[in-house]
Parts: structure tokens; sequence; C-alpha cells
């Protein structure tokens, strides 16, 4: 009854009480959709049904009619408490949101990049790439290749084996060998050289991964919701290549189409918007 009481005090105080009173309305209303959107989306739909009344309690027991002082100011604050909650028990899915935000809206469809090497050797690292994945998938070997186009996380590159060696398909190839002591963690690429390898990531904790999916792509989902990355997949079960981007997983690639990906990713295919410089040529 406050609540109402208000409103309608605002629409009588003078004429622009009304707009701001609608725009009130509007922005509260948004408000509570993208947080029961949030929570659907992470398959969270069964706790929006016990929030949803928990605010509205909270808003009835506030109101000054009820006369509850202590439990009304603390309910007072219950869309707080909501948001508050959310962040605790969703902290990857809003780190993720969060990035996203931070992030120029451009990068999710191209890469501005800067490298210190010519397109010829790009495009030679793309085919070794490639070849490399598909002589893996063929043979049924695990492979995680991380390809990042902005500095990476330091926690991560220190979790593994520093290389930074010149990238070549027979580098890969050996690197995850079953009998090669780096076989088990992520490679990371950044241009035409590798980084490191043996890298662990972090495991997105996402309930809508496929159950039949392992260990190394849902790492590969877990790296690329918290980094603006890519990660390739090939899967030692299957043989399959995958993609993994925005903390989506993208699944049956084939030469051309992982070609074609890996050169939107390096800024070779950069349009006007955004393209790719270069320092000292090779």
């Amino acid at each position: 009854m406050e609540f109402l009481t208000n409103i309608y005090k605002k629409l009588t105080e003078n004429a622009w009480s009304p707009w701001a009173c609608a725009i009130d309305i509007v922005l509260t209303a948004l408000l509570i959709y993208g947080l029961i959107a949030f929570l659907k989306k992470n398959n969270a739909a069964r706790l929006a049904l016990y929030l949803i009344p928990v605010v509205i309690i909270g808003v009835v027991l506030s109101s000054d009619i009820v006369g509850l002082t202590i439990v009304g100011s603390i309910l007072s604050y219950s869309i707080l408490l909501v948001v508050v909650a959310v962040l605790l028990l969703f902290p990857q899915e809003t780190r993720r949101g969060l990035l996203k935000l931070a992030s120029p809206k451009e990068t999710h469809e191209q890469y501005t990049t800067d490298y210190d090497v010519s397109d010829e050797l790009l495009h030679s690292a793309i085919n070794d790439i490639v070849r490399a994945a598909q002589n893996m998938s063929k043979k049924n070997v695990g492979a995680l290749i991380i390809i990042s186009t902005q500095n990476m996380p330091e926690h991560i590159i220190d979790s593994g084996t520093t290389l930074d060696a010149v990238l070549s398909c027979a580098l890969l190839e050996s690197i995850f060998n079953t009998k090669a002591p780096l076989h088990d963690g992520a490679v990371f690429v950044r241009g035409n050289r590798i980084v490191a390898a043996g890298c662990f990531l972090p495991l997105s904790q996402s309930l809508s991964i496929d159950k039949e999916l392992g260990t190394r792509h849902r790492a590969a989902i877990g790296v690329t919701e918290n980094y603006n990355v890519m990660a390739i997949i090939v899967s030692e079960e299957t043989g399959v290549i995958s993609i993994a981007q925005h903390g989506e997983l993208t699944r049956y690639f084939d030469s051309q189409m992982l070609t074609d990906k890996l050169e939107q990713v390096y800024g070779l295919r950069a349009s006007a918007a955004g393209k790719r410089k270069h320092g000292k040529e090779a």
C-alpha cells in the first residue's frame, strides 16, 4: 500500500512526476526481467520461483501499514539481498557477463590484433594448426589448443611449461603425443609461436554441457567463459574437432571451416571497422 501511495503522490506533485514515475517503473521491470532471464539462462529457473515471492513479501512487510519495524527494515533491502545471492551463487556466469560488457562489441565478430610477423607467416601457422588438428583427429589423439590474440593470464601460463617456440605441425603433434609429458594440458598459441604447453585451465561449471563431453571440452569452455580466447579441441574418443568461443561449443569442424575461423581470429579477414596492424615484417 505504501508503494502505491508513493506512486500516487509523485503523480500529483508536479507535471514532470508522471514521466519520472513511468521511467522508474520501466527500469524496475527491466531489472526484474533481466534477473529472471539470467537465472533461466543458467538453469536456475526454479530458483527464480523462490526469489520472486521473497521480493514480493519483502515489499509488503516493509510497508508502514504492517508495522513490523525490524523485519520491515531488513526486508526493505530484499532486492539488494537477491542481487548479492545471485553474485554468490553464480560467480562464473556473472564474471562472464561483465567481461562481455567490458569487451568491445566487435570482438565477438572480429579480432584486432598486433603481431610482429607477416601475413605469410600467420597463414603458415594457420596451415600447421589445421594439419596438426586433422592428423590428430585421424589418429584419435586428444588435443587442446588455445589461440590468444591478447595478453594471456599469467597464472595459467605459469601452470604449464614455457616454450616460446615457433609453431609447426610436427611440434604440435609431438606435444600431444600420449607418451609426451605435456600432452594432458593445453597449448597456448599467439601469432606463429607456441607460448606454453601443459597448462591447466579452469573447468566450466555450466550444467548445460553435454554429459558425453569430457574434461578437455569442459576446460575449453571454461577458459573461453573467462577470457577472450578461442579453443580448438580434438576428441580422443571420437576424433571430432570442436571450437569453443565465449563459453559456447561448436562441434564437427572440417579443415576449411577451421581455416576460416582461424583467419578470422588472426585478423586476416578483418573488415574496415577493425584491421590488424603489424610491427616489423618478417
